[in-house]
């Protein structure tokens, strides 16, 4: 990934609150540049699922801007949405739907033109391997393939920024190994934001990592420079101090 790369995210000094006395997150600032994947990392309550929510509009900051592709967030949050994939900790999902009525329902919300719906659904779901699956019901399926369907409703409508938190969270090896193979498919064609507890998986996936603590960044760098002061666990304990204060 080229530092020439065109910026597709950039947040300043995001700052959010929950009650007087609580700062969840306290002046974060970041870029993301095309075909970047980075990884967000932080203990339990360092902040990460906030600011996620911050960064794709789905919670307000109380301080602090965001631009998508240039779009200002708050002043226009249409065009800045539109350039945006999300899938939260909790995938949003009509588990009583099948994942083909589900996926054009979520086309039509992205305003994908009627003529494109079907070429756009069916690249989203080879793109997450749910080809043979358009026909099953989201709720009969195993948490990993769920998973799979969270995914194809944030790429559906091809954006150029995806976030994703903890998305192999609960999954086993096999699954895991397909979501990274997945992500890092992602990261050849957009910017990928991608929040998660497993260390092996940024050293797998990500070009640069943020570390969280407290809602402050610690950290910034690429991966390199995380494994220059030994292993992955290694350096994220020497960097946030083996501090699990904050954790749930």
């Amino acid at each position: 990934m080229s530092m020439t790369a065109p910026l597709t995210l950039s947040a300043q000094d995001l700052t959010r609150r929950h009650g007087p006395r609580l700062v969840a997150v306290n002046g974060v600032s970041l870029e993301l540049r095309r075909g970047e994947v980075l990884g967000l990392l932080g203990h339990n309550g360092a902040g990460k699922s906030t600011t996620l929510q911050m960064l794709t509009g789905a919670l307000p900051p109380d301080s602090g801007t965001v631009k998508i592709c240039d779009f200002d967030l708050a002043q226009e949050p249409e065009l800045a949405k539109a350039c945006i994939g999300f899938l939260p900790e909790h995938p949003p999902l009509y588990k009583d739907m099948s994942v083909d009525a589900y996926l054009l329902f979520v086309a039509r919300l992205h305003r994908i033109p009627r003529e494109k719906i079907a070429d756009a659904q069916a690249l989203a779901k080879q793109r997450c391997g749910l080809q043979q699956d358009g026909h099953r019901i989201i709720g009969t399926l195993s948490k990993g393939y769920q998973q799979r369907v969270g995914i194809a409703q944030a790429i559906i409508h091809n954006p150029p920024v995806v976030v994703l938190d903890e998305p192999t969270v609960g999954l086993d090896p096999a699954q895991i190994r397909d979501i990274r193979t997945l992500i890092r498919e992602l990261g050849n064609s957009s910017s990928v934001i991608l929040s998660t507890h497993l260390l092996n998986e940024v050293e797998s996936v990500c070009d640069r990592v943020i570390i969280l603590q407290h809602g402050r960044m610690i950290f910034s760098g690429s991966s390199a420079e995380m494994l220059a002061n030994g292993n992955m666990e290694e350096a994220f304990l020497q960097i946030t101090g083996n501090d699990e204060r904050a954790s749930a």
